[in-house]
């Protein structure tokens, strides 16, 4: 890769960074270009250089969210031990929720937008997760895999609802 790739490249992460601060801290329809570049610290045009609209840039945003939880339980499905295998998720989850705040915030807006290719970008992450889960539950030897799996999306769902409002005390066990 050349020295002008590389620097594309990372401006192009640098772009998406911002736009995940921005579109999560003031909403995807309330945020603009300019609010995004004004973050990224540089001009709105050069967003279009990358991104031919405002909503690719969403669904730049949501692929890099998703792929940070995916390659996340990927990790722990490939080390855990069958008896770790859900607690391993669920603190690489954890992990996502502290580290990753808004990526997670993003997805709870675009589970909202009626756009179809950001259902599509949805539907895509979400299945991803539920077949890595169930195969891995499956494989595991994990009773009931389905009822587990399903169980397990739906205390994600829980932990974001508790992000989202400030109610740690969903998240009690």
């Amino acid at each position: 890769m050349s020295k002008s790739e590389t620097i594309s490249v990372n401006r192009k992460s640098e772009i998406i960074s911002a736009a995940i601060e921005v579109f999560a801290e003031i909403g995807f329809f309330r945020a603009t270009t300019a609010q995004v570049a004004k973050r990224a610290k540089i001009s709105q045009p050069y967003i279009f250089r990358f991104f031919s609209t405002k909503e690719t840039l969403l669904l730049a945003a949501l692929e890099v969210s998703w792929s940070r939880v995916i390659e996340s339980f990927r990790k722990v499905v490939e080390s855990a031990s069958p008896e770790q295998l859900e607690t391993g998720l669920i603190q690489a989850y954890e992990d996502i929720l502290d580290s990753y705040q808004n990526e997670v915030l993003l997805q709870m807006q675009a589970q909202t937008i009626r756009e179809d290719s950001i259902q599509e970008a949805m539907r895509n992450g979400l299945g991803e997760v539920r077949r890595m889960v169930l195969d891995a539950f499956t494989k595991a030897g994990i009773p009931n895999a389905k009822e587990r799996t399903m169980l397990f999306l739906a205390r994600g769902m829980i932990c974001n609802i508790a992000l989202a409002l400030d109610m740690p005390e969903l998240k009690e066990r």
